[in-house]
């Protein structure tokens, strides 16, 4: 009896679960940072949305560390039955450019992109610098001398700095801070010059009145912050490496069913567009992309190439 179990066990894990099949259990979505983070606060909603399609529950694990590549490595080794996804953001798609990882999102499949959103340039109240071109030109008179406060290698300021300065030439001393918000707190307390903040990140100190936003990284208006200026009115060049900004999506390891693929799909894209997600993308300044397939696959890779161009001319990848 034990020798028949053993062998009923090695079947089930030795041959792929397929659509017709799918889904018999809950899902795990496995996301790449903490609870209560902007990926998570965007994963939770859809997922309760998408399981009322679905049919089962989609329980979310939260599995952090090492920019996101513990959960990636998670999913990547989890066997290819659709019942571990991978939530994550833009970070994966370099991977292989900064030796975190070897993976990148070519190893998975996109089975809902969720949308992007967009980042400016920030200073903190009392800076003497008013606009972002004050910021350039200060740079160039003196380089190596202004600071901008980032999340190390590979992190937003990071990446952006590397664009400013593929675009305009001027320099700056990166001082790495352990997240997001000290890296934004370093600007407001007078640490750094400047950083490289979220929307969603920085807008309630932006209404306090604690934080600036010189500008944004972005080619038409931003509807929260309609007075900001546009990075290309001071820079056209930037142009070439708009619309960018971090993006979120669901995907599965590469080799999953295609009918499996096409039931998550299918999941998602119900509850991408209900009025009470579209409320929380809103309240994140999240723009809304929706795409699935060969469209999610076209926007991750048109992402990557621009990014990797601006690393490799700024000199970042040195």
């Amino acid at each position: 009896m034990k020798k028949f179990f053993a062998l009923l066990l090695v079947l089930v894990f030795a041959f792929p679960v397929f659509a017709a099949d799918y889904p018999a259990q809950n899902v795990t979505g496995v996301v790449q940072w903490g609870a209560g983070g902007g990926t998570d606060s965007l994963m939770r909603p859809l997922s309760a949305i998408a399981e009322q399609t679905l049919g089962k529950s989609i329980i979310i694990q939260n599995m952090t560390g090492a920019t996101g590549s513990i959960a990636t490595q998670y999913v990547f080794d989890a066997p290819t039955d659709g019942y571990t996804l991978l939530m994550g953001a833009e970070n994966p798609a370099l991977y292989d450019i900064l030796e975190i990882s070897e993976l990148t999102y070519e190893n998975f499949d996109c089975v809902y992109l969720i949308g992007d959103e967009v980042v400016g340039i920030v200073v903190g109240k009392d800076s003497k610098y008013k606009s972002f071109t004050e910021i350039i030109e200060a740079a160039k008179k003196a380089p190596w001398t202004l600071k901008i406060s980032t999340t190390g290698a590979g992190g937003l300021p990071w990446e952006v700095g590397a664009f400013i300065t593929d675009v305009t030439g001027a320099s700056f001393v990166e001082i790495p801070y352990d997240s997001d918000a000290s890296a934004k707190t370093a600007v407001m307390n007078g640490e750094c010059d400047f950083t490289v903040c979220k929307i969603q990140s920085g807008i309630e100190d932006y209404k306090a009145g604690d934080l600036k936003f010189l500008c944004l990284l972005s080619t038409k208006p931003v509807e929260v912050m309609p007075e900001v200026p546009l990075i290309v009115a001071e820079y056209p060049d930037f142009a070439k490496y708009l619309p960018w900004g971090p993006f979120y999506g669901v995907f599965v390891k590469k080799g999953t069913d295609a009918g499996i693929i096409s039931t998550l799909s299918k999941a998602f894209t119900a509850a991408g567009p209900q009025d009470s997600y579209q409320k929380v993308l809103k309240n994140f300044n999240i723009n809304f992309l929706g795409y699935s397939g060969e469209e999610a696959a076209k926007y991750i890779s048109s992402w990557r190439e621009n990014t990797v161009n601006a690393l490799k001319s700024s000199g970042a990848l040195d």
